[in-house]
């Protein structure tokens, strides 16, 4: 049955089918004993992406002692790294990722590029200013609501299309990647709360192929 082959694809609930993320960059700021703690805030979704924005802020600001930064990948935030980048353990990658957690955000990345003031804050006061810094970008950022949605594959002869067609209207889908001959094949993205139902309702065309791309 379609339920049981395909239940273990998905590792939360089916009801569970949201995350929040930053919709923009967005910049935070701290300050402590002539110390300057700047924070940069990034939407992301890959490793590639993290390392992107590295880069450049480390290029951008190649004078600056370090570069703390902590990042969530994914919906169920199966991916994660927090970096102090030569500030005492646990002092300034932690902090940042533990604000990427209070604030509930994936897909995000948070860098704090820091400016030495010439006073040593100690470990307590390190590990604040970076968590203040990261929490003023968040603060500054505009949170969104996302959907985890799951990616079908269909094929099937072109006289099947109309019931195919009918299905997507009746879930309120758009195809994608459509492709319509003798044989016909679509892809379409449909939320992961309805995603079972709807392989359900097309396994029902006899004749159609349906498998999941992502």
């Amino acid at each position: 049955m379609a339920l049981l082959s395909y239940g273990f694809f998905f590792s939360r609930s089916l009801f569970d089918d949201t995350y929040n993320t930053i919709k923009s960059p967005s910049e935070g700021l701290y300050k402590e004993k002539g110390s300057k703690f700047l924070a940069f805030a990034y939407p992301v979704r890959t490793v590639d992406e993290v390392k992107a924005h590295l880069d450049v802020l480390r290029k951008d600001y190649y004078d600056a002692r370090h570069h703390c930064y902590a990042y969530i990948l994914g919906a169920n935030k199966e991916a994660w790294r927090a970096n102090d980048d030569g500030e005492p353990s646990g002092t300034g990658g932690r902090p940042i990722y533990g604000q990427l957690l209070s604030a509930d955000l994936t897909n995000t990345l948070i860098v704090v590029v820091r400016y030495f003031g010439g006073i040593l804050l100690g470990a307590s006061g390190l590990a604040n200013a970076y968590k203040a810094a990261a929490r003023d970008a968040i603060e500054h950022a505009d949170i969104v609501e996302k959907t985890i949605d799951v990616r079908y594959g269909l094929h099937f002869e072109y006289a099947l299309l109309n019931d195919v067609m009918r299905i997507l209207k009746e879930y309120g889908l758009s195809p994608l990647n459509q492709h319509f001959d003798l044989d016909c094949s679509l892809e379409v993205e449909v939320r992961q709360s309805v995603s079972v139902r709807f392989y359900d309702s097309v396994a029902l065309i006899r004749g159609v192929k349906i498998d999941i791309v992502s």
